[in-house]
């Protein structure tokens, strides 16, 4: 039986599940914490992916592994293969400026025409210049630009800074995939190509000498320092749909840490209103995407708030009718990144003296967190993607809540999965797919299929209150 390893290096932690390579079984896994933050040093990122694989009965019977992780976060490395600062991590939102400025220097519809984006606080090239703008001394000092699963690739397979690697800052040999590249606005997804001059308008500089990785093929893969199969990683949500064997007309609706909306496509979108990322998948295809900050941590927030924990929230929220009785909750606690909106807050409408109850708040708080996704589908669909069914994953698709409330507001049917690290899996998946160069027919158990239950009146009361 061959092994094969995946890794999800998270915002929040690192997973690592090591599988059967025939029948995606998992055999054992491990787990590591990252510190909280949107600003983090790598090294912490290093450490939780040793403890994980140490954890999780480490790699020597491995045949192959691959790397996911958080997209976007900027890991800016010297001519020494040292990390120059701080990671900015994909919610950290001081860019948004910078964003601003490169859309209105290059023009909407461009980006969109050249990268499938149109920048926001999250991507990558925004960093940059915000790096340019903030710390010039850095920003001159970078020799090569990483993500942070590029960079845990280049370290695991045993490259890094003079000192502390076997094989030394060969920074030549970083490596990345379409779907992780696709993130950070100087790539296209389409032709599978950097865009050097829009990563030099970001720098400010010439940038024809940065390194950035080697974007590998689905099939292709490289080598660790002990001959190891090494799949070219990918970006997490590439790396859930993988996971979930997601076909075509498969959307996939996580709500974790933040909020996504993705699709399995065959072709590439360029949506000039920036609300759907066109960004590239692990298998080939592409996968538009919208992307929410506020997504679990508001059901966290409602249920301390209510003294309950998700148990007692979901039996609040389906003791309430649907639309709260008037009740809507726009979730925008932490700013948004969809709509564009990084300074704005929560607010709570429509409350009377016979609408503010526990229950309708309980339900109120969900329904803004999937309305608020139900909007990015709805963009995605404008650009011709099509939607079949909801994979619903994340922590908080185990609420029987949040799922009869998704088939609601979506209004299609609604499968959870069995719960599972998806994004891990994917990675292995991957790892499979490169040592046996055949896709891995994997696919998770349904746990619960609901049908349509479409209620419009619900979603045009949210509608209403997002200006």
């Amino acid at each position: 039986m061959s092994l094969v390893a995946g890794v999800d290096s998270s915002t929040q932690s690192c997973k690592v599940v090591v599988c059967d390579a025939d029948s995606g079984a998992v055999v054992r896994s491990g787990r590591a914490s990252h510190p909280d933050g949107s600003e983090v040093d790598p090294a912490h990122w290093w450490r939780a992916l040793g403890e994980a694989l140490a954890d999780a009965g480490g790699l020597d019977d491995v045949a192959a592994w691959s790397i996911a992780g958080q997209q976007h976060g900027l890991v800016a490395l010297d001519i020494e293969g040292r990390v120059i600062r701080d990671a900015l991590l994909w919610n950290d939102t001081r860019s948004a400026a910078a964003a601003s400025a490169l859309t209105e220097e290059v023009g909407a519809e461009t980006f969109a025409a050249r990268t499938g984006l149109v920048p926001v606080a999250s991507f990558t090239i925004t960093k940059l210049r915000w790096l340019a703008d903030a710390e010039p001394e850095n920003a001159a000092r970078v020799a090569a630009v990483a993500l942070p699963h590029d960079w845990l690739t280049w370290r695991l397979r045993g490259y890094g800074p003079a000192g502390e690697s076997d094989l030394g800052p060969q920074l030549d040999e970083l490596v990345t995939d379409r779907s992780d590249a696709s993130g950070t606005g100087y790539f296209t997804a389409s032709t599978g190509e950097y865009d050097r001059e829009l990563l030099s308008r970001a720098l400010r500089r010439d940038a024809s000498g940065v390194v950035l990785p080697r974007v590998l093929g689905t099939t292709e893969h490289v080598s660790d320092a002990a001959g190891r199969v090494v799949g070219a990683g990918c970006g997490d949500n590439a790396g859930a749909a993988l996971g979930m064997g997601a076909r075509a007309g498969d959307i996939g609706v996580s709500i974790g840490t933040s909020g996504t909306v993705f699709a399995v496509s065959e072709t590439p979108t360029r949506d000039a209103s920036g609300t759907v990322a066109g960004f590239a998948d692990a298998a080939g295809g592409f996968l538009p995407i919208v992307t929410t900050l506020n997504a679990a941590r508001v059901l966290d927030a409602v249920a301390a708030l209510l003294g309950v924990d998700h148990e007692g929230l979901a039996d609040l929220a389906l003791a309430a009718v649907p639309g709260s009785s008037g009740l809507v909750l726009q979730p925008w606690f932490e700013g948004e990144r969809t709509p564009n909106r990084p300074d704005a807050t929560a607010t709570l409408f429509g409350m009377t003296l016979a609408s503010t109850t526990r229950e309708n708040l309980a339900r109120a708080a969900i329904e803004g967190v999937l309305c608020g996704l139900a909007e990015g589908l709805d963009a995605m669909r404008a650009q011709g993607v099509e939607a079949g069914r909801i994979l619903l994953t994340g922590g908080a698709a185990q609420s029987p809540a949040v799922q009869r409330i998704a088939a609601e507001v979506f209004g299609l049917p609604v499968a959870v999965p069995d719960p599972g690290e998806y994004v891990a899996l994917g990675a292995a998946t991957q790892a499979a797919w490169a040592l046996s160069d055949a896709r891995p027919s994997w696919r998770p158990e349904l746990l619960v299929e609901l049908a349509a239950d479409p209620h419009v009146d619900l979603r045009d009361a949210y509608r209403a209150r997002l200006d």
